[in-house]
């Protein structure tokens, strides 16, 4: 039976993406593989990064979790929509990397951005979200979707939650009862000074900061075993990323 593994955030980073793939995890055609976003956006690969997953998908069973960035390079290819902070934020490796790419490729790209999930759940009540959710009901109750790809409230409850606190508390967070894992990206654990995938409550944060200086991370979610790529900036020594 194969594994049910997890990657956080990419931002293009192609070459570390394949490192860890291919030459770390030793990813199989039975495992399942949950990406949680954020593909574009940062190296120099964010249009590749996209081409590559479309071609992966078609020999591994692949699941697509829309992240914020996703989201903000869908739209410009949609309609050319840009914003000045979304460009310093990483948008120009898109834009630039979308450049390259013949309008067949980029029909190709819309098909795939269009058809990524806002979140999934699995057969264990496990909840896989790139950023998070506001509803104290559950995902299924929001009213906006720009939540799942933007909500950081979720991780910063988690992290300042106080660890003495009982799940069956009256005080402790209701998000936090609904499932029994939460797997999310979106806010670098380098922030908070690590290096590696962060449990804080019932969330896992696998975002390690690729865009910056960090690695892409991978979890087995069921063992917790974690392989990291190298630090991204090391595979693109010519450029900054989002540094």
């Amino acid at each position: 039976m194969g594994r049910t593994l997890s990657i956080g955030d990419i931002h293009g980073g192609l070459k570390a993406l394949k490192q860890l793939l291919h030459d770390k995890v030793k990813v199989t055609t039975e495992d399942t593989i949950i990406f949680l976003g954020d593909y574009v956006d940062g190296w120099s690969d964010s249009a590749n990064v996209v081409s590559y997953l479309i071609e992966l998908a078609k020999d591994f069973d692949c699941i697509f979790i829309r992240g914020n960035h996703d989201d903000l390079t869908h739209q410009y290819l949609k309609s050319g929509a840009m914003t000045d902070r979304w460009v310093i934020h990483g948008g120009q490796s898109s834009i630039d990397g979308y450049a390259k790419l013949s309008s067949k490729e980029i029909q190709q790209h819309l098909i795939f951005f269009s058809a990524m999930q806002n979140y999934y759940i699995d057969d264990q009540n496990r909840l896989f979200v790139h950023a998070g959710f506001t509803n104290l009901h559950g995902p299924e109750n929001e009213y906006y979707d720009t939540g799942f790809y933007w909500d950081r409230t979720l991780w910063e409850m988690a992290i300042s939650l106080d660890p003495n606190i009982e799940k069956t508390s009256e005080f402790y967070p209701k998000r936090l009862q609904i499932f029994e894992e939460i797997f999310i990206g979106h806010t670098p654990v380098t922030r908070i000074g690590e290096s590696l995938p962060v449990n804080k409550a019932s969330i896992w944060n696998i975002d390690t900061g690729a865009a910056f200086k960090g690695s892409i991370s991978a979890i087995d979610i069921n063992t917790k075993e974690v392989w990291q790529s190298d630090p991204v900036y090391t595979l693109y020594p010519n450029e900054d990323g989002r540094n």
